[in-house]
């Protein structure tokens, strides 16, 4: 403000300099006052302060000044109609004051060419600073929505970044620690057994802890890695990996009869993890929630056709409690699985057996 001040009163002081006294040296005097403060109404009120500062300008030219930084206040903060319209009257004030005070050094004709150039200059100088402002707010608000927009997918990457770990985390633990509690549970109701048979479960017992912290260790270092996640996952077991599955499962004691008309199948390897983990879901809940009943696995499907995974087994006696607690979540997430896959899982009890089938695309 006070740069304005200075620099309009220093304007005003040049255009009265070697004037001579007399009415219009009074009048020149005292509306370079008023422009003043014209010039200041113009930082809050742009339009009012310079149509004042124009009208101003009819009467003497101290006012020009004022004026002349109306104009470019109202090009740069207005739009193009009403600077427009404000240089119009600017030029038109000033054609006034060339035929009431006309001046001895130039023409008439001359002195309307300069001021139409000057405002025009003033209106062009104005537009092209308020577009630039508009450009700059603009791509200060794009950088702001776009750093928002980044943190926003950020925030849905490590969610599902969490979904898959804790799916991941549950599907192995949940099938090698079923297979500890089995074993710690024979060493429980069986302490009566040899030392041989006692050293050899908890040689079990230890051997599955190892194999399943092994096996976190290999899931976490899998999800940490930058690259793409699925394009990683060739490292986990598939359908091909199913003997092995079926193996731990009858050394935990658990009868598991099985029938897949699908080996030596080339499956896609998403339908082959997500069939694995099927079974292993299965045979997992089986265990847990109803020790000792045989469990029956069948696999059936051909190419061009879906995948079907059937696992079934009787349920346990009434009030029978569970050998390892669960969250309910296992089935949630082998859905979830299933069905990014895109597949379909149902799960039922029915003639008092659970029945869990999975349907997976097979592309031939």
């Amino acid at each position: 403000m006070a740069s304005v001040v200075l620099g309009i009163g220093a304007l005003t002081g040049v255009s009265l300099w070697g004037r001579a006294g007399g009415s219009e040296l009074w009048l020149d005097i005292a509306v370079a006052g008023v422009s003043l403060v014209a010039a200041l109404a113009q930082l809050r009120w742009p339009v009012s302060g310079a149509l004042a500062a124009t009208l101003l300008a009819a009467a003497s030219p101290a006012a020009t000044p004022a004026a002349s930084l109306g104009a470019l206040q109202v090009a740069q903060s207005r739009r193009f109609p009403v600077a427009a319209a404000v240089a119009t009257a600017g030029i038109a004030a000033h054609l006034v004051q060339g035929l009431w005070r006309p001046n001895s050094g130039i023409s008439l004709r001359w002195w309307l060419l300069l001021i139409c150039a000057s405002y025009g200059a003033l209106l062009g100088w104005g537009a092209l600073a308020r577009s630039r402002r508009a450009l700059l707010i603009s791509l200060r608000e794009r950088a702001r929505r776009a750093e928002s927009e980044q943190g926003r997918r950020i925030a849905e990457a490590r969610m599902a970044e969490r979904r898959t770990l804790a799916r991941e985390m549950h599907d192995v633990l949940a099938h090698r620690l079923s297979l500890v509690a089995t074993h710690a549970g024979a060493l429980e109701f069986r302490p009566d057994s040899s030392p041989e048979q006692l050293a050899r479960a908890a040689g079990v017992v230890r051997s599955g802890v190892h194999q399943a912290l092994e096996e976190l260790r290999q899931v976490i270092g899998l999800l940490r890695e930058e690259d793409d996640l699925l394009d990683e996952r060739e490292t986990q077991p598939t359908l091909a990996d199913l003997p092995r599955l079926i193996a731990e499962a009858r050394q935990a004691g658990q009868a598991v009869r099985i029938s897949d008309e699908t080996a030596g199948a080339d499956l896609p390897a998403p339908a082959g993890r997500t069939g694995y983990r099927v079974v292993q879901e299965g045979l997992t809940n089986a265990r847990k929630h109803a020790p000792g009943q045989p469990v029956e696995v069948l696999l059936r499907g051909t190419p061009g056709a879906r995948l079907l995974i059937d696992v079934r087994n009787p349920l346990p006696a009434s009030g029978s409690a569970p050998i390892a607690p669960g969250g309910g979540v296992g089935l949630v997430g082998l859905t979830e699985r299933v069905r990014l896959a895109g597949g379909q899982l149902d799960h039922q009890s029915t003639d008092g057996r659970f029945r869990l089938q999975a349907w997976l695309p097979w592309p031939s």
